[in-house]
């Protein structure tokens, strides 16, 4: 079955740094969208960072400058580093691959806690 394993959270103090990264199972997740979506308590999930088949990325307003979005097509990884981190910053992250040509898929993690605090 098709998987995308997170790693790389954990908690971490206001100012400091960590590197969330997310990997697909299977050979064929490579040509793809791929993002970042995040989930704080009491709020709705919100995209936090994407970059698309041709290397295009976006952010959220809120994290522009402090993260940055990356892609292995090699290993079918994405990477979001965090840094300048914020206890708003705080929230489960989710990994992302989606595809929109056939064959069309949509994929996401199962999420890691990302906790800053002040």
């Amino acid at each position: 079955q098709v998987q995308l394993v997170e790693s790389g959270g954990g908690s971490v103090q206001a100012g400091g740094s960590l590197r969330l990264s997310c990997a697909g199972s299977e050979t064929y997740l490579t040509i793809n969208d791929r993002g970042w979506y995040r989930q704080a308590p009491g709020k709705q999930r919100e995209l936090v960072a994407a970059v698309t088949v041709g290397g295009t990325t976006n952010y959220a307003d809120s994290v522009k400058g402090r993260f940055t979005i990356s892609r292995d097509n090699v290993k079918n990884t994405v990477f979001l580093q965090m840094d300048s981190l914020k206890p708003e910053d705080t929230a489960v992250y989710y990994c992302n691959f989606r595809r929109d040509a056939p064959p069309r898929y949509d994929y996401w993690g199962q999420g890691t806690q990302v906790t800053v605090s002040s």
